[in-house]
């Protein structure tokens, strides 16, 4: 039986939680700063120190591997038992740049706890998250009485997120052997609120180009020529207004090909979550919603597929008038997709209605640099509701269920490993990930904590893979 006891958990984590903390403040110290060249050193000795705190937990395998960036952690803690499902745990340890004179009430590298919130850069994405499983694990292991988990566990911490995982790809494939799981936890998302418990059930993907449009030689005078030839810059402005159709459709033809609609459940159990539209609205800094027809902001923003415009420039924009048709103008677009769109469909899509759509007279060049798969986790797979009932257990509520607009690395697993992935996070809108003031409830991180403490046992009892 591995299904662990909710009292031994809590006890065990009452007498190690403070140990637990004083080791978390050490990490958040070094400033492991991605996007910064003078930082590399220290996101090696990040590496280095995490590594040295997994084999203290009892991880038998902890290493520092090597990218063509930034090194990353890789753990390994097998089970022993044949029947065992394999974990993969994903995370990062580099931080986005932080100084105090950006606005920061404490200096962003030496964690201060406020009442029961622990400032730090880092302290929510995504070492606090990373961490708690190392408290997670022996608490399972404490309260059970076993000497390895019930799974077979395996950590993968990035050293590269917050500088867009550059190496990440080629590394999932170089180790695809050492890192082979039958499901994926990603351990870098949140959580609705502090008292609305959620599970992200996936992320879209993401594909983007630039456009350079070439017209005259060089800017002519538009009384002479204007009117006669094609125009670069009236062309770009054709493409970015022709992008959708009257109902905020997307208008490239073959963009919605394979397409995961969202299901009657799905749309009902958003609609559970308690969704203020004019907050959200103030977050967003903006004055108005406009999407699709048919959908709401949440189905908007986490299930359907959208293209956007980054930037369009082009000609003159100095003071004054200057009457040209300008030689050049050049646009930036992208689109998240979803579940069941293909990257390389998509991109020939969107070449194809460019070429369509560009006059003669108009040179142009379009760019597609690299992109992201979306991910999508089925609501009834076993894994996931493993995971939804160690949440409940942790924190003695229902847990609802989301999904995430942006895109990360994850689908990189997905489709390296042939694994399904889900997310488990603690984090919530507050904690300012990126910003000034990053912080981490720290009542939060405990139940993080004890979730990653029941998740192994309920997985070894209901998953096989």
């Amino acid at each position: 039986m591995t299904k662990t006891p909710d009292s031994a958990v809590r006890s065990y984590i009452d007498r190690h939680e403070d140990a637990f903390l004083a080791d978390l403040a050490d990490w958040l110290r070094i400033p492991s700063v991605s996007a910064d060249p003078d930082r590399a050193g220290e996101v090696r000795r990040s590496a280095e120190w995490l590594a040295e705190k997994l084999r203290a937990t009892g991880f038998p395998v902890a290493e520092v591997w090597e990218t063509d960036g930034l090194p990353a952690v890789f753990a390994e803690w097998p089970s022993g038992e044949e029947s065992a499902p394999t974990v993969l745990v994903y995370g990062h340890h580099d931080v986005q740049p932080a100084a105090r004179e950006d606005g920061w009430d404490t200096d962003p590298f030496e964690p201060a706890v406020v009442g029961r919130r622990l400032y730090a850069r880092g302290a929510a994405d995504d070492k606090g998250q990373v961490f708690f499983h190392t408290l997670g694990v022996r608490a399972h292991l404490a309260a059970t009485g076993r000497t390895a988990p019930a799974v077979n566990l395996k950590l993968l911490v990035e050293g590269e997120e917050e500088s867009g995982s550059p190496n990440f790809a080629a590394l999932v494939r170089r180790e695809a052997g050492r890192l082979a799981a039958d499901v994926v936890i990603i351990s870098d998302t949140g959580m609705w609120s502090e008292t609305t418990p959620t599970v992200c059930t996936g992320m879209r993907g993401l594909a983007d180009c630039q456009i350079d449009l070439y017209g005259p030689d060089s800017d002519i005078h538009s009384g002479s020529f204007g009117g006669a030839v094609p125009n670069p810059a009236a062309v770009a402005a054709e493409l970015a207004a022709g992008l959708h159709d009257a109902d905020r459709r997307v208008a490239v033809p073959g963009f919605y090909d394979g397409v995961v609609e969202l299901t009657d459940q799905e749309r009902a159990l958003f609609a559970e979550l308690p969704f203020d539209e004019r907050r959200w609205l103030e977050v967003a800094k903006s004055h108005g919603t406009l999407g699709e027809a048919g959908y709401t902001t949440l189905e908007r923003v986490w299930a359907r597929p959208t293209a956007e415009v980054n930037g369009i420039w082009g000609g003159y924009t100095g003071p004054g008038g200057k009457t040209i048709v300008p030689a050049e103008a050049h646009l930036k677009l992208s689109f998240r997709l979803v579940a069941g769109q293909e990257v390389e469909k998509v991109r020939e899509s969107v070449a194809a209605w460019v070429s369509e759509r560009v006059p003669a007279g108009i040179r142009y060049e379009i760019a597609f640099p690299g992109a992201t798969r979306p991910c999508l986790t089925p609501l009834d797979h076993p894994a996931l509701r493993s995971t939804v009932r160690a949440m409940e257990r942790a924190f003695e509520q229902k847990v609802l269920f989301t999904r995430e607009g942006g895109s990360g690395p994850a689908a990189d697993l997905q489709d390296a490993l042939g694994a399904p992935v889900l997310f488990l996070g603690i984090s919530v809108p507050s904690d300012g990930w990126h910003s000034v003031n990053e912080k981490v409830e720290l009542d939060l991180l405990r139940k993080g904590v004890e979730t990653s403490a029941h998740l192994w046992g309920d997985l070894a009892e209901n998953f096989r893979p």
